[in-house]
């Protein structure tokens, strides 16, 4: 018998009989072939299930051998110590849920050091394609390759996009014996996690700062990177890897003309959900909502009523001015502010002559805002949700948080982006603006559900 590597998935052809049961769950019968095919992730397991049921094959679907590395100078703090410990117990398979700025890509890198195979990283940005490939090459001092962002380089170490990846992997599933997924929170998407699936790697390692998911998706990342074998909490880490923080939340009211026009557009919209028994309570009826408004021109104006009403909410003029007061109470701090949608945070590049990073940003000048904020040259530095997850800026200090969605994890991440420790850095600050009297109240409820957030007092 033979085990192959075939686009994406495995193959095991010159059956001849009854398989034994241990092996046989993991095959099903190809019609089209007369062979058996299993899905590639399951490489190690049936490798193992074919060698304990004493079964003679050959393994041609392994495309790689153990890699000469130089060993890279870290040294590992507790935390980082103890997770390496329980990934490898977990037989070199999990996921590791640490903070932000707690080191995780450090903890990847002692992780290929301690396997030395062919690895590939997977991250969800071409920022953190950048920042993990120089990380590579300071440590291991070799060539990194790079799938993503006009780059197409496969190497025994290789940094990729998820995108790039589940695009190549039915060529490239067999090459890499090590998968690492940075930010593994996006693996279950329905797209991504075909990635790891066609991916024969035996060794597996997530990393996330928040990698709580939906029971379905939870189990999608069990099934393709392993259990979570370690979870380090903020508090944990807070005065020794990560800067100390406090945490203040403002509410602000609206002018008086916004909020007269805020109570219009508001009324509109809540008469609506009303007559049509609609809540949002656990997200159920929101589909519906969006139905009932594309039918009709009473339903079109509801939802430019709901629109015009959460703008208001979300980006009123004191909220404006108050973000201007911040800015100058913390002269000579780095600061961070963060917006919901990327018209608010263009406007505030408008009003104070900021720098904006959004999706739209081109690399080259996203790349030179970030150098240029971290230098110290921009104090301030205005985006939408690019900077929620990866970016590495521990010279900022304080995070000003403007407007966002109901979402922990967003709200975490954003926390984490001013937790890195700097020198000078003796604790950081995060602001989040309410406007008073709104639907904000409920938003940031929903989203400061977190042990980071509840055991802190909020002026």
């Amino acid at each position: 018998m033979n085990l192959d590597f075939n686009l994406g998935t495995l193959t095991l052809s010159g059956v001849s009989g009854e398989l034994p049961p241990e092996v046989a769950k993991w095959l099903t019968p190809d019609p089209r072939t007369g062979d058996y095919r299993a899905r590639a992730c399951d490489y190690a397991a049936l490798f193992l299930a074919l060698r304990s049921s004493r079964i003679d094959f050959t393994d041609r679907a392994r495309a790689f051998a153990p890699v000469e590395l130089p060993d890279p100078e870290i040294r590992l703090r507790p935390h980082q110590t103890r997770a390496l410990t329980a990934w490898q117990a977990a037989g070199f398979r999990g996921v590791a849920a640490m903070p932000t700025g707690s080191g995780k890509t450090i903890l990847a890198v002692a992780a290929i050091a301690r396997l030395r195979r062919p690895t590939l990283v997977m991250v969800p940005t071409i920022d953190l394609l950048t920042q993990w490939t120089q990380v590579l090459e300071n440590f291991f001092k070799c060539p990194v390759g790079m799938l993503g962002g006009g780059s197409h380089d496969i190497l025994p170490l290789t940094v990729s996009t998820y995108d790039s990846a589940l695009l190549n992997m039915e060529f490239i599933g067999d090459k890499f014996a090590f998968l690492v997924a940075d930010e593994c929170h996006h693996l279950p998407g329905a797209e991504t996690r075909l990635a790891a699936a066609m991916s024969i790697a035996p060794y597996r390692l997530g990393l996330s700062a928040t990698p709580e998911l939906p029971e379905d998706r939870a189990e999608v990342l069990r099934d393709l990177i392993g259990p979570t074998v370690i979870e380090v909490s903020i508090a944990e880490l807070e005065g020794e890897s990560l800067s100390p923080y406090r945490i203040v939340t403002l509410r602000v009211p609206l002018d008086q003309q916004e909020e007269a026009l805020y109570r219009q557009h508001r009324a509109v919209y809540t008469a609506f959900l009303r007559r049509h028994h609609l809540t949002f309570a656990s997200g159920g009826d929101w589909g519906r909502f969006l139905q009932l408004c594309a039918r009709s021109a009473e339903g079109r104006q509801v939802m430019r009523s709901f629109l015009e009403q959460r703008r208001i909410a979300r980006g009123g003029r004191a909220k404006l001015r108050t973000v201007w007061e911040l800015a100058n109470r913390h002269i000579g701090e780095r600061m961070l502010i963060f917006t919901a949608d990327n018209a608010t945070a263009y406007e505030l590049g408008r009003l104070f002559f900021w720098p904006v990073l959004t999706h739209h940003t081109k690399a080259a000048e996203r790349k030179e805002f970030l150098d240029r904020f971290r230098s110290g040259e921009y104090p301030v530095l205005v985006t939408s949700k690019v900077l929620n997850e990866g970016v590495d800026v521990p010279a900022a200090a304080v995070g000003v948080i403007l407007s966002g969605s109901g979402s922990v994890r967003e709200h975490v991440q954003r926390l984490g982006r001013i937790l890195r420790p700097a020198p000078g850095k003796d604790q950081a600050v995060l602001y989040e603006l309410i406007s008073a009297d709104t639907s904000e109240e409920n938003v940031s409820r929903r989203r400061r559900n977190h042990a980071a957030y509840r055991r802190r007092r909020h002026a």
